[in-house]
């Protein structure tokens, strides 16, 4: 390995080490209504977007939630000696991308067929200092 390439690897690894990530692969949700919640918690702290998460009305809320405490726990486990409350995280980033979707066949009159399509969802939230 050069130097160049040695120097930009350590950089890019000091700079990982404040930021901490979660993926949650094949939700079986559209991504459509995933994106509907990442939307409201994206770039607030992360305790904010927990108490938003927690009386959201909306299904995709759930796995979410559970998603940002895993982020939250990645973050933890990375930074042992650090406490979650003084260190001001917030949700630098979250992607809800399109995974692969099911298709179904639905009965319709008259001997013919209609495509139901089930879709899912991969989400990744990365977690930064603020």
């Amino acid at each position: 390995m050069g130097v160049r390439k040695r120097e930009m690897a350590d950089r890019m690894k000091e700079e990982r080490k404040s930021t901490a990530f979660a993926k949650l692969n094949d939700c079986p949700s559209s991504p459509r209504k995933m994106r509907l919640v990442a939307d409201i918690i994206r770039g607030k702290d992360v305790f904010q977007a927990l108490n938003i998460l927690k009386f959201t009305r909306k299904h995709a809320s759930l796995p979410m939630e559970k998603l940002l405490r895993s982020a939250i726990s990645n973050w933890q486990q990375k930074n042992a000696g650090s406490e979650v409350t003084e260190a001001e995280l917030i949700v630098k980033e979250i992607r809800v991308d399109v995974a692969v979707t099911l298709k179904r066949i639905s009965a319709a009159p008259q001997g013919r067929a209609h495509r139901i399509r089930k879709r899912s969802n991969h989400v990744t939230i990365i977690l930064d200092k603020k």
